[in-house]
Parts: C-alpha cells; sequence; structure tokens
C-alpha cells in the first residue's frame, strides 16, 4: 500500500514537472522575414520561455496551417486584416484582454478600429505592409504602374508576389476596377490583363522576392516595400514606386489563437514585441510601416499619403472561391 501511495506521489510530481516544463514556451506562426532571430533570442533570454517558431508565405497557407492542426497547437498567430476578419468568423480566435499588454500605450491610434476588426477585440496591428514596384533604373525605362509591365521588352524578367489577393487585386486596379471586386466580368478582364502579361513573369514568391532584383535575375518586382527597400540597399539604381493606379495595404496582426495552449506566454510575447526598443529592432532589419507611435519610421506627411492612395484587402466570404479558381487557372 505505502508504495503505490509513493509511486502515485512520485508520478503526480513527475507530471507536475511535465507540465511545468511544457509551459516554458510560446509555439509562434509567423511570415518569414519578419521577426529577426536576435529578438526571438532576447525574449527567450530574457522570460527563460521557448518559442517554437514556424512561418507561411500567403494568409491562405496560414488557414490551411491552422485548420488542419489540433486546437492549441498555435499560440501567437500574424494574419492580415482580411484574414483577421474570416478567422473571427470561422471562431478561430479568442478575444484580448489588453489589460495584460502593458505596452499596450505604444500603438499608434491610426491604425486602431479598422473595419475587419472594429474595436479591436481580437486583434492589433503589427505592421503595416504596401505592395509596390521596384525596377532597376539601369536597365529599365521609368515606370508608373502595373499597366507599364505588360510591355514585350520585360520578357521573363518580372518577378510577383506569390499571394493570390494582392496579385489578381493588381491586375483588377490595372483595368479600372476596385481591389476587392469579384464580379465575373471584371475578372475576367483581370485575367485578360494578365494573358498580355504572363510572358515576363519569371517567377511568384512571396518569401524573398527582393533576391530576384539583388541578384539581376530580374530587373522588376512587384513586392512588399520592405523587400524593396532592401533591395535598393543593394543596389542604389533600384526606383521604388507606388503605382498610380493604386496598391495593396496589408496590415499584419498580433492574433492569439482560439484554444492556445500557453496564453500567458502569449501575451507575454505580445507585449515584448510591442516595447520601443523591440520594435526599432524589428523595423532596422524589416523596414515595413511600424505601428508604433514611438519608433515610426516614416513622417505623418507620408503616412497619410501612403494610406490614402493604398486599398486594404477586404474578406469577401464565400467570393473567395472565384480568386482561387483564377489563381489557379493563372499558376
Amino acid at each position: 500500500m505505502k508504495k503505490t501511495i509513493l509511486l502515485l506521489i512520485m508520478c503526480l510530481l513527475l507530471t507536475g514537472c511535465t507540465n511545468k516544463q511544457d509551459g516554458k514556451v510560446v509555439n509562434v506562426l509567423n511570415w518569414s522575414s519578419y521577426i529577426p532571430d536576435e529578438v526571438i533570442k532576447d525574449f527567450e533570454k530574457e522570460y527563460n520561455i521557448k518559442v517554437n517558431y514556424g512561418t507561411y508565405s500567403s494568409n491562405e497557407e496560414l488557414l490551411a496551417k491552422l485548420s488542419s492542426s489540433k486546437d492549441g497547437t498555435y499560440d501567437v498567430i500574424f494574419p492580415s486584416d482580411y484574414m483577421v476578419e474570416l478567422m473571427i468568423g470561422k471562431g478561430m480566435l479568442q478575444e484580448l484582454d489588453t489589460s495584460k499588454l502593458t505596452n499596450y500605450r505604444n500603438i499608434n491610434k491610426v491604425f486602431l478600429n479598422q473595419s475587419y476588426d472594429k474595436n479591436n477585440n481580437y486583434s492589433l496591428p503589427f505592421l503595416l505592409a504596401t505592395s509596390v514596384i521596384a525596377y532597376n533604373s539601369e536597365n529599365v525605362e521609368d515606370i508608373y504602374d502595373y499597366g507599364d509591365l505588360a510591355n514585350e521588352k520585360y520578357k521573363n524578367d518580372i518577378v510577383l508576389l506569390d499571394d493570390e489577393r494582392i496579385t489578381i487585386g493588381a491586375f483588377l486596379q490595372t483595368v479600372g476596377y476596385d481591389i476587392n471586386d469579384y464580379n465575373d466580368e471584371h475578372l475576367e478582364e483581370a485575367y485578360q490583363f494578365y494573358s498580355k502579361m504572363k510572358d515576363n513573369i519569371k517567377a511568384f514568391d512571396s518569401d524573398s522576392p527582393k533576391s530576384f532584383l539583388i541578384t539581376n535575375e530580374t530587373n522588376i518586382g512587384v513586392l512588399w516595400n520592405a523587400e524593396a527597400i532592401l533591395a535598393k540597399e543593394h543596389n542604389p539604381n533600384i526606383k521604388i514606386v507606388y503605382p498610380r493606379n493604386g496598391y495593396a495595404l496589408s496590415m499584419d496582426n498580433y492574433v492569439i489563437t482560439k484554444g492556445a495552449s500557453h496564453v500567458d506566454n502569449a501575451y507575454l510575447f505580445i507585449d515584448y514585441l510591442l516595447r520601443d526598443d523591440v520594435c526599432q529592432k524589428i523595423i532596422d532589419d524589416y523596414p515595413y510601416i511600424s505601428t508604433n507611435k514611438n519608433t515610426s519610421n516614416y513622417s505623418e506627411q507620408e503616412l497619410k499619403k501612403i494610406l490614402e492612395n493604398g486599398s486594404y484587402i477586404k474578406n469577401v466570404d464565400e467570393n473567395i472561391k472565384k480568386f482561387d479558381r483564377l489563381w489557379a487557372k493563372m499558376k
């Protein structure tokens, strides 16, 4: 009897130790090339919490990973605007308690209360990306918008973002429609424009499209603003253009998944990234638009102009199937 009790106590102690050890982690799923390794390592050192860090290259890939995983597999993820709304509708996110975030006050209020999560019940803004055109001015004439990319002289010379909503949205804007338009005839017009320029496309890449420009594999890229800035640092001849017929705004957000296994650690991780010094490290390495009011890397006037002329991708509910079919046809 005594041996049985002793064994029971030992099992409970061992179980307790295991749970405690398991609790020293946070499972994060984020875009590739978004948070410097140094920031992750510093967090682990400061809080003695292991960060299990995975990546994805599109919102659709993120949704697929989350949908095919058991509840609690991921704690913190970083979906973009329209994907936040979609995930809220699917019950995949838990409401946030901002009282647990001491650095919540650092967020620039201009980025709060967006249409996809009006009162920020489920999400908080992390970084803002914009789609831009970057081109090597030594080898390419001036480019002003996506329509210029259909010029036959650019055969096999363009890299595009491997993102169906952003890329199809760009084609929609080129033929005169809204970036979120899902009218069948308008989508067909967007496809016809793609057909005119498809021979110019060398690759679709969202992980590191800047590499094509840096290595001179292509002279033109439609990519995120930070990627374009980093490419320009390697080659000063690269020019960056905000297309005059419009471009995408993509706000990536902190959210905690429904059923997250390490909620307290998730809040610690988010709060850490909201710190001024940490945010500065992030935008120094990946110069997207900061949502931290104390580490802004764009002037108020620049930011106002960018926000006025750009468009957020919106959740189109069941009409996403139209984009899926068109994307499959293009790829």
